[in-house]
């Protein structure tokens, strides 16, 4: 085979651009640590970085999305903390209040304790988180959750965060959840007096006795009306559909001389004490559907305790049956709010182990990248050697046949 002296020539300089090539490849791999350059070195490694580094991204966005979730959480905590002390606090007035040597002026003394508390019930129910939004008005974070005067003025939607691939964790709770609401599947009940009741008679402790008769779950809803000062009459109601109940065996009752307990039907019991007037009426309904409005009770008891009552009667038993409901309400209260804090501590420590396995992915993530990516240095440097060796012995080469003297016969 004939071979013309010009592609010796480019066969050598071919030769040599080509070791210079790779060694410049191997410059750029070892001055940035990696072993793709670019796609082309390896196109299912580069592929699969794309989708580790990805996944490593998003990553990072759910570990954002848990700071900001226990942020909330953390404001709630610190919040509900404070209305738990708070109501502790009101429930030991309230008893103080009830106690019949306290005097008109104490008992207006007692009132302004109980304002002060309401004002601090609405700064906890206005509270705000880190970034300035309203932590229980729902979706409305920019809508304060309740107004003067005790109104719900936000939503019932949830602020849901991502916290993972698969959990969204609420990172607040709704206000109506927490001051209007009772104990999740509490089985009390609460007992009212009506506004216009005359006689001295003050309504107890509802309940039910025998859970057997029927009102096990605390659904029925009562009203008590006395048509003589000892006679009285039970009508009976679903408080979960409104559908009115066959009156209780035995009504109309007698209210035998000294009674205390009056049977009310379904295994429901209610305590009475004092004399009752005909037209009076008393109801007892069960807390699990009722509005349990915590600004409503301090308004009920605050207007209560500024009324005079001393030397009456009337007004005296009318005191007593308002201080008696709002205990029974703000009790539920107070256990609903330990029931939302057991919630948020819950999710807070949901959320530290959602960033435990976050972290542990990430360092997975972060190892099968460098499996695809990083340089071996050891490799490089010996690659390296042998492209320099490889490079000289092709410039040798080149020089070698180009002093050939076929090539110089005509110098």
């Amino acid at each position: 085979m004939r071979i013309s002296s010009s592609l010796v020539f480019q066969t050598g300089l071919k030769t040599i651009n080509t070791q210079q090539a790779d060694l410049l490849h191997l410059y750029q791999q070892i001055g940035t640590g990696q072993k793709m350059v670019s796609p082309a070195d390896d196109p299912l490694g580069a592929s699969q970085a794309i989708n580790i580094s990805q996944s490593q991204a998003q990553n990072a966005r759910y570990a954002d999305n848990r700071a900001v979730a226990s942020q909330g959480l953390g404001a709630e905590e610190d919040a509900l903390n404070s209305l738990t002390l708070l109501l502790q606090d009101v429930r030991t007035r309230l008893v103080e209040a009830s106690n019949g040597t306290l005097s008109d002026s104490d008992r207006a003394t007692l009132s302004n304790v109980l304002k002060n508390a309401r004002d601090s019930l609405m700064g906890v129910a206005n509270t705000t988180d880190g970034s300035g939004q309203y932590l229980f008005s729902g979706s409305k974070g920019d809508t304060p959750a309740y107004d003067a005067s005790g109104n719900y003025s936000g939503d019932t939607l949830q602020r849901l965060i991502q916290a993972d691939q698969t959990r969204r964790i609420a990172g607040s709770d709704v206000g109506s959840d927490v001051f209007q609401r009772a104990q999740p599947g509490t089985r009390a009940y609460a007992s009212y007096a009506d506004a216009g009741n005359t006689g001295t008679a003050v309504v107890g402790q509802p309940g039910v006795t025998d859970g057997s008769a029927g009102n096990a779950a605390a659904n029925y809803s009562f009203s008590v009306n006395f048509t003589s000062p000892t006679t009285y009459t039970v009508t009976v109601t679903d408080a979960s559909t409104g559908t009115p109940m066959p009156p209780p065996a035995g009504s109309p009752f007698t209210l035998a001389s000294g009674q205390a307990t009056l049977d009310l039907g379904y295994g429901t019991t209610v305590q009475i004490s004092g004399s009752p007037a005909s037209g009076d009426q008393f109801d007892v309904k069960p807390l699990q559907h009722e509005d349990v409005n915590l600004f409503k009770s301090f308004d009920d008891a605050i207007a209560a305790l500024n009324t005079p009552s001393s030397g009456n009667g009337q007004a005296t038993a009318a005191l007593r049956n308002v201080l008696n409901t709002t205990m029974q309400r703000v009790a539920t209260s107070y256990d609903n709010v330990l029931t939302v804090r057991a919630s948020v501590g819950a999710r807070m420590n949901e959320l530290t182990a959602l960033d435990g396995s976050g972290s542990q992915r990430n360092l997975g993530y972060a190892q099968a990248l460098s499996n695809i990516e990083d340089l071996d240095y050891y490799e490089a440097s010996t690659q390296l050697s042998l492209r320099k060796m490889a490079l000289e012995g092709a410039g040798l080469a080149f020089q070698t046949i180009q002093g050939l003297s076929l090539f110089n016969r005509n110098q």
